[in-house]
């Protein structure tokens, strides 16, 4: 489902500044919405329609698309704090609805060929993923046959294309690793997605059996990660010049950053009314009730904090034109997981001191709570893996690709 923009506001989102500029007071105004809709995803185990359509309705999903197609272009830090907006709001819609956001920055990195399929008759198309390289491909005349089972396709349910990961052999026997995108009729979702954390996201399992790719939708990693893709150059935008990789996992971070802000505010919410059970004691009149408030505000803040100066960085980075280098792709690959960290630790801090009432399974704060400690299981936040990727650069270590 689409919900349209107003006809006054259409069809070029992106031509009027203002419109461009004032994403964020848009998205404001329907937030109260996507927020009361949040049991239902948890039910459905999917985002509501609404919400989606919602998105589309104040121009959030057309947030990194080329103009021409009347996409708005956003720089990171602008997009990153509407991102953050909704994440308050409802973190598996601001995690789905950032992923179907972000997505669009690798597609206007792809043939022109690719994004006239996807974008000239219907802007409003959603591509969903599945990117770990875990497909089978076999070489044929223009193009592949692609074959696999992907998971953890986030917001799958509201897709019109997939982007999927695999494996293509090379010509010389050197397989590497490569997307391809593929249209919903050739994608069979598996309903399989039942989960503790997360759970409205709806992000399951696909299946594809032996489908021809055409060589045009087709891009590899590394490419798309060093300005070497076929589409690199056919947007004009400075957002442009920069790499696949920090764009795709902009939200990862910020989405816990903003459910953690929530939580901080429930908590204090229930603690000025809350009074101690066997002691009759108001819980603020305990010196740890602040103290946890401190240090969940404070954890969501820094981590914040250091997300924002990495927005900025890749801001400025891609307005020099140049590319960015290996240190700073390992620095914002791990910042984000180290954020993620950040924001646990908060909101473990908040959790832990809110009383048995918070378990109870209509209580938003055990949803909050479950939300963010899973935003710390994805693959691009595990803080083993990126601590690691971030002390080889450090000691001056080659990357282990197998990191």
């Amino acid at each position: 489902m689409t919900m349209q923009l107003p006809t006054d506001a259409k069809p070029e989102i992106a031509d009027t500044p203002l419109l461009v500029a004032g994403l964020r007071e848009r998205l404001r105004t329907v937030l109260p919405r996507i927020a009361a809709n949040a049991e239902q995803g948890e039910r459905d185990r999917r985002i509501p329609a609404e919400n989606i359509a919602l998105l589309q309705q104040v121009g959030f999903t057309r947030a990194f698309q080329p103009r021409r197609y009347g996409g708005l272009e956003m720089r990171v830090e602008d997009y990153g704090h509407c991102l953050l907006d909704l994440a308050e709001a409802c973190g598996p819609t601001a995690w789905v609805g950032g992923l179907l956001a972000q997505h669009v920055h690798a597609l206007a990195l792809f043939s022109r060929e690719m994004q006239d399929e996807l974008w000239a008759d219907t802007p409003d198309s959603l591509v969903a993923s599945s990117v770990a390289p875990v497909g089978k491909s076999e070489n044929v005349p223009g193009g592949i046959m692609l074959s696999g089972k992907f998971g953890f396709s986030s917001g799958c349910d509201h897709a019109d294309w997939f982007m999927l990961g695999f494996v293509r052999p090379g010509l010389e026997g050197v397989a590497a690793r490569h997307y391809a995108i593929v249209p919903k009729r050739d994608v069979t979702i598996v309903d399989d997605w039942f989960t503790e954390g997360l759970r409205a996201t709806g992000s399951k399992t696909l299946l594809v059996d032996n489908v021809f790719v055409p060589e045009h939708r087709i891009e590899g990693i590394i490419a798309l990660n060093s300005g070497k893709a076929k589409g690199f150059g056919s947007n004009d935008s400075p957002i442009y010049n920069a790499a696949f990789g920090p764009h795709f996992s902009i939200g990862f971070a910020a989405v816990a950053i903003g459910m953690t802000r929530r939580l901080a505010d429930l908590y204090a919410e229930k603690a000025r009314s809350r009074i101690k059970v066997y002691t009759g004691m108001a819980a603020t009149a305990r010196a740890p009730t602040a103290m946890r408030l401190g240090r969940g505000v404070h954890g969501a803040a820094a981590a914040l904090a250091f997300l924002a100066k990495d927005w900025r960085d890749i801001d400025a980075r891609s307005d020099s034109g140049i590319f960015p280098n290996a240190r700073e792709l390992s620095a914002w690959r791990t910042n984000q997981a180290f954020a993620v960290r950040l924001t646990i630790e908060a909101a473990d801090a908040l959790f832990e001191g809110s009383g048995g009432s918070a378990w109870f399974s209509s209580n938003e704060m055990q949803r909050l709570w479950r939300n963010i400690r899973m935003c710390g299981s994805h693959a691009g936040t595990d803080y083993d893996t990126c601590s690691e990727i971030y002390g080889r650069h450090l000691l001056g270590l080659e990357l282990d690709p197998t990191l």
